[in-house]
């Protein structure tokens, strides 16, 4: 059985186009999972909070809830970021925690 949550590192942030009719760029990080090497895309939920990513840092993706299709408007995006460097990214979001060092 596969797990729901994996753990990798960020390896870079992109920005992904929303397909039509909608018009944005959707804020993703690409990630390299430690368990199996393999490079996925995730999406970073809220405003602002890629900013609270840094390359390398060590990030817990899991999936989107679809069992691994890509969601809404965002193509080839499977998984969402949860914590970072074991915070989780809505605490940093609502500046509950600060990031550690």
């Amino acid at each position: 059985m596969g797990a729901c949550m994996a753990k990798g590192i960020v390896v870079e942030k992109m920005g992904v186009e929303a397909k039509q009719p909608n018009s944005a760029i959707r804020k993703c990080v690409r990630v390299l999972l430690k368990k199996n090497g393999k490079k996925v895309a995730a999406f970073v939920p809220n405003d602002g909070c890629l900013n609270f990513i840094d390359e390398n840092d060590e990030v817990l993706v899991a999936g989107f809830g679809r069992k691994g299709h890509a969601i809404g408007d965002i193509p080839g995006v499977r998984f969402k970021v949860v914590k970072v460097k074991g915070v989780s990214l809505l605490a940093l979001f609502l500046h509950k925690k600060e990031k550690p060092r």
